[in-house]
């Protein structure tokens, strides 16, 4: 039997409210400098991520439909448009990361699709109908990090994604907070592994590890 995956401590990261004043800080940012904001996890990560779709060009084509979730700024799908891909949707819960995603668009010409959704909400999930890739590079983090019902939201994150993601769709997740194992098994009821996508990993007291993990994973 599989031991108990225990929840991480709650951080304001968690709540919506922390979102919209970053964001509204941002859209200042922007709007003054034409700084476009944070790339969460650095951009290496969301280049690691950007390299190895475009290495499954037998699988994931320039027309397959892509969704960001958790897409803040939209710069994930913003570097995907620029190579090529057309379908591109991205959705927050936070209005102002729309707000703002919305604007860097519209100034580089690109055709993306944003929308301001709640994934905790099955309704405006099914809305947005199915993905042949569904990615999420921090978003899960930020919901694991609620301080009230967390083990609750996952149980719901968990269900929407395997209902928005085609039945050959791939989900790729990126977390600096959950382990690959850790990952596996909060996801094993809906999802198998693909594979894990090589980030870099330091050495202390003997033992490998990685500041974030990358995993694919396919539907059961």
């Amino acid at each position: 039997m599989s031991e108990q995956i225990e929840e991480l401590e709650g951080s304001e990261l968690g709540t919506k409210d922390f979102w919209e004043s970053s964001y509204t800080r941002e859209i200042a940012n922007y709007r003054d400098h034409g700084d476009v904001g944070e790339v969460w996890f650095d951009e290496d990560s969301q280049n690691r991520i950007i390299c190895w779709i475009a290495k499954q060009e037998d699988e994931i084509k320039a027309d397959d439909s892509i969704i960001d979730l958790g897409c803040g700024n939209g710069m994930m799908l913003i570097e995907l448009a620029r190579e090529g891909y057309t379908k591109l949707t991205g959705i927050d819960y936070s209005p102002k990361a729309i707000e703002l995603s919305k604007a860097i668009c519209r100034d580089q010409d690109l055709n993306i699709n944003y929308q301001v959704v709640d994934l905790m909400s099955e309704p405006e999930v099914a809305a947005l109908g199915q993905f042949k890739v569904v990615h999420d590079k921090g978003t899960y983090d930020a919901i694991s990090l609620h301080p009230e019902d967390a083990k609750t939201m996952r149980t719901h994150y968990i269900a929407n994604v395997h209902r928005m993601l085609h039945d050959d769709g791939l989900f790729i997740l990126t977390s600096c907070n959950w382990t690959e194992s850790e990952l596996v098994q909060s996801f094993a009821e809906l999802f198998k592994l693909r594979t894990v996508i090589p980030t870099p990993t330091f050495k202390f007291g003997g033992k490998v590890g990685s500041v974030v993990t990358s995993i694919v994973f396919e539907k059961k």
